[in-house]
């Protein structure tokens, strides 16, 4: 299944995609609708009329998940542009969810806060059961589906603070979905080729096959030290080719336009708006 979330004249609505229709269903979104389970929501979907996929106002699938597990030096290639050694481990920080924004919206930062701001095309998991102390053989049960997440980050803050959570956990720092492609549509997220462009400008040209710590194994060593719950999102890092490493350094300035893809997921795209006064 495809799914979004989209915007109606009282509220959201969840939503199935087939071909160019969307079939309303009866949750304000896709994470709502994740603990009822695959046959309820097909069903669901059976009953209601369609709208046209065009001129749809799409949100960010979960608007509110209850936590956002980020995952950070993933991909070889991001570990070679830093001269850096893979680690043995998963790197993980939290992004906190009033980041979260949605397809086409603007990103914007205040520049008294940041002037270093940079994109970072991710795979995002999104769990579909309470998951604790799963091992990485059973991991893909957990797995409801996944999505495309940008994990803007602020460089400046995270090169001052030594950490990394407050600079990705601006407002309007994760843009996410916009579709949301079922598990059981995609029973190995490995070896999709992820892109990003910068107005038009091809910056990042990756797979998943490159990720060094993969999904199952994500789920496996989160799940041992804390509660994955329905709707969780795991971000599973950055390939190469970040503004900061290019030679000289790009950040993004007001006005640019970014576009994430994911193959067999679909694209993301957002504006950088005007600086917050």
């Amino acid at each position: 299944m495809r799914l979004v979330t989209f915007r109606t004249h009282d509220g959201t609505r969840a939503g199935l995609v087939r071909d160019d229709l969307v079939f309303p269903l009866p949750w304000p979104d896709v994470g709502a609708a994740i603990p009822v389970g695959f046959p309820a929501i097909l069903a669901a979907a059976a009953t209601v009329a369609p709208l046209a996929l065009e001129g749809l106002t799409l949100l960010a699938p979960i608007l509110r998940p209850g936590k956002i597990v980020a995952v950070g030096l993933n991909y070889r290639d991001h570990c070679e542009e830093q001269n850096l050694t893979p680690p043995e481990r998963p790197t993980l920080f939290a992004k906190f969810t009033t980041a979260i924004t949605h397809p086409e919206a603007e990103i914007r930062w205040d520049p008294a806060v940041t002037q270093q701001v940079d994109y970072e095309a991710e795979l995002a998991v999104i769990i579909g059961r309470t998951a604790r102390r799963v091992s990485a053989a059973a991991a893909y049960d957990y797995v409801f589906g996944y999505t495309c997440l940008n994990d803007i980050t602020a460089r400046d803050l995270q090169k001052a603070d030594g950490q990394w959570v407050r600079s990705k956990s601006l407002d309007t720092f994760c843009p996410l979905g916009p579709v949301v492609v079922t598990a059981d549509e995609m029973p190995d997220p490995h070896g999709l080729r992820i892109q990003t462009w910068v107005n038009g400008e091809l910056r990042q040209d990756s797979n998943t096959n490159q990720l060094i710590h993969n999904v199952p194994a994500l789920i496996a060593f989160c799940s041992a030290a804390f509660t994955l719950e329905p709707g969780d999102i795991i971000t599973t890092g950055t390939p190469g080719g970040v503004g900061l490493y290019r030679q000289p350094p790009s950040f993004l300035q007001p006005g640019d336009r970014v576009e994430i893809a994911i193959e067999r997921i679909g694209r993301l795209r957002n504006t950088i708006g005007p600086y917050l006064a």
